[in-house]
């Protein structure tokens, strides 16, 4: 299991095992407090420090009426901001411990609603670009959905797709589920899709209308690469889609020698 925190210690909890329950998509795990008794925690409230014991320890909040320097998981109190929630509850202002501040209530607070201004909800972007998870190449970030970080991925079998960095990095996604489907009639070698290689298809997911080719918004360019015997090769970044073109068609030299060696070593011998 990704993550297993079984055994593991937070505070005055330690871990005994998972359970079948979810919140919002995270594992809800039993510990058991040093006092001895035993709580629900899900994974986030778990490695944001969000609930580090059973409460036995924690002081009466409500008897506090400054919270200024107290710290709830990755949030230390900065103090009173003036300002009152929609329930007219003060609020209060904190620092994040990635250095972002927010305001929220007491309430919100106490309760571990709120624990971090968000970094420890959505982890950071990371430059996956060319790197390789299973049959898969990443190709260009694809931005975010629903609070998700997306890449644009190609599979050996020359399929693009887009899937979730999570995703990516736990395992889930290796392929774009061709592995999972007859491959009859499919030939690979060297970790080359001989049939994608050699069709001039260009998938749905593509923007530029030219394989290999794609536009990075954050460098301003067109990119060409070429994916090929399980390596992502990078062909340059161009100011125009016609110059990036060229770079791909280029690259392809290498897809033409290969199809030739390939067809050829299957040709019976002439006696």
């Amino acid at each position: 299991m990704k993550n297993d925190f079984t055994g593991a210690r937070f505070g005055r909890l330690t871990v005994i095992a998972p359970t079948e329950r979810r919140n919002r998509g995270t594992i809800v795990w039993r510990c058991r407090c040093d006092c001895g008794k035993e709580v629900l925690v899900d994974s986030r409230k778990l490695s944001a420090g969000a609930v580090r014991s059973c409460g036995c320890d924690e002081p009466d909040y409500a008897a506090i009426k400054d919270l200024t320097g107290m710290r709830f998981g990755r949030l230390v109190v900065l103090g009173k901001t003036g300002n009152r929630a929609k329930d007219r509850n003060p609020l209060w202002r904190c620092r994040c411990d990635c250095g972002k501040e927010l305001e929220t209530t007491k309430r919100r607070l106490i309760t571990g609603a709120v624990s971090s201004c968000g970094c420890a909800r959505t982890p950071p972007m990371k430059d996956l670009v060319g790197k390789r998870f299973g049959r898969v190449v990443v190709e260009e970030y694809a931005g975010k959905a629903n609070g998700f970080h997306m890449w644009r991925c190609r599979c050996d079998c020359g399929t693009e797709f887009t899937t979730r960095q999570s995703n990516l990095e736990n395992g889930q996604t290796t392929s774009c589920g061709c592995k999972h489907r007859d491959r009859s009639g499919l030939h690979f070698v060297d970790g080359t899709f001989v049939e994608g290689i050699d069709s001039m298809t260009v998938s749905k997911a593509n923007t530029s209308g030219v394989r290999g080719v794609y536009f990075n918004k954050r460098r301003g360019k067109w990119i060409a690469q070429i994916v090929f015997k399980g390596k992502c090769y990078y062909l340059g970044g161009y100011d125009k889609l016609e110059d990036a073109a060229k770079a791909r068609a280029v690259g392809e030299e290498m897809y033409d020698q290969f199809l030739e060696w390939y067809h050829a070593s299957r040709e019976p011998a002439i006696k």
